[in-house]
């Protein structure tokens, strides 16, 4: 599977940002995505994850502030991202992985996924 992640952009502090992410190749019925950023500090975290089943994870940092979803149609993933804060700035990675395992999927780790976008850079200034 290849992801492709959308160009992030700029935003200031209170606004909206939408990234999106689509995958190639073969995508399994069972699977869990997930979105990650990596900064310098933190380096890479997970922010949200969606299993297969609908079921959704986020990091406390943005919950009631972030949302995935996907398009199972369209092998499309996106992340909402509303009410900015600069600390939201870094490089968010897309990630998928075969196969749907409830604890997994909802731990966020990055060693639970298989597979990896590039990369885009979302930067949030105050």
């Amino acid at each position: 599977v290849q992801l492709v992640e959308s160009v992030g952009g700029s935003g200031q502090a209170g606004g909206s940002l939408k990234l999106s992410c689509t995958a190639s190749g073969y995508t399994a019925v069972s699977y869990c995505m997930g979105w990650f950023r990596e900064t310098p500090t933190n380096g890479r975290e997970g922010v949200a994850s969606i299993g297969s089943d609908g079921t959704t994870r986020y990091v406390d940092s943005v919950n009631c502030r972030f949302t995935i979803s996907r398009d199972n149609a369209k092998k499309t993933l996106y992340l909402q991202m509303d009410n900015l804060k600069p600390e939201d700035t870094g490089t968010y990675y897309c990630a998928y992985t075969r196969g749907y395992n409830r604890g997994a999927c909802n731990s966020l780790q990055p060693t639970a996924f298989r597979s990896w976008g590039q990369g885009t850079q979302v930067t949030v200034s105050s």
